[in-house]
């Protein structure tokens, strides 16, 4: 994994084939073939290595904070900042895109948004599914980095990260207008999120399975409403 990780820092994505991984950690290649069954498990494999110390400092941010738009800019900010200055490593992680497949590090991310967005959804501030959040600003944040990395330093505007991050976040929920939640005060979107995630992670209501994933599907639906063509604007 050191050997691996060297090359990557060095020579980029293309650097990390089997066999320059073995003439740099001094083995022969069917021993990477037996340890991790081929090229796609050993990039997995050497991403998970690379990221721990990334993860940990998420981790590290979550703990300290109450408050999830705080840690969701946080989280924006440090995917950020690992973008910009391990530029190869945020596109082994993020840029191999492979239907159906995503890298064990990146789904702990992924994990790790989530759970802030559950919280939001706990509030009622939510304006959509907790999913559906998650994929859209999972998905601003790795597009911006992505359009960003190739331009250059110099050049990059320095205020567009907040404006991107800000965008997003007003996107999947009412930041603007927060106050203690007293459960009568938010609108249907945030109330549909709210109860969705009381009945997946508190008591679970007397129903039975069907009935149970019938009103998943309709707090989801309830939840998502409108949001397929964005904000409405009252008339007149």
């Amino acid at each position: 994994m050191r050997a691996a990780a060297h090359l990557l820092e060095t020579g980029g994505v293309e650097a990390v084939s089997t066999r320059a991984v073995a003439a740099a950690a001094g083995i022969q290649p069917p021993t990477l073939y037996r340890q991790f069954g081929d090229k796609e498990g050993l990039l997995d494999a050497v991403t998970s290595f690379v990221l721990r110390e990334y993860l940990a400092d998420k981790r590290r941010l979550l703990a300290e904070s109450g408050d999830p738009v705080t840690d969701l800019r946080g989280l924006w900010d440090q995917h950020v900042e690992f973008g910009f200055t391990r530029p190869d490593c945020y596109q082994l992680t993020y840029g191999r895109g492979r239907p159906g497949v995503t890298p064990s590090a990146a789904r702990e991310t992924i994990g790790l948004l989530q759970q802030v967005i559950c919280r939001l959804a706990d509030q009622g501030y939510l304006r959509m599914s907790v999913e559906r959040a998650t994929q859209l600003f999972h998905s601003c944040g790795v597009g911006f980095v992505m359009t960003q990395i190739v331009v250059p330093p110099p050049e990059r505007d320095p205020r567009l990260s907040a404006i991107a991050r800000e965008n997003a976040l007003s996107a999947i929920a009412d930041v603007d207008n927060r106050r203690p939640h007293d459960g009568a005060s938010a609108e249907i979107r945030g109330r549909a999120a709210a109860l969705r995630e009381a009945i997946r992670d508190g008591d679970a209501p007397p129903l039975t399975d069907a009935e149970h994933t019938l009103l998943t599907e309709w707090l989801t639906e309830l939840a998502d409403q409108d949001e397929r063509v964005g904000p409405q604007v009252k008339s007149g």
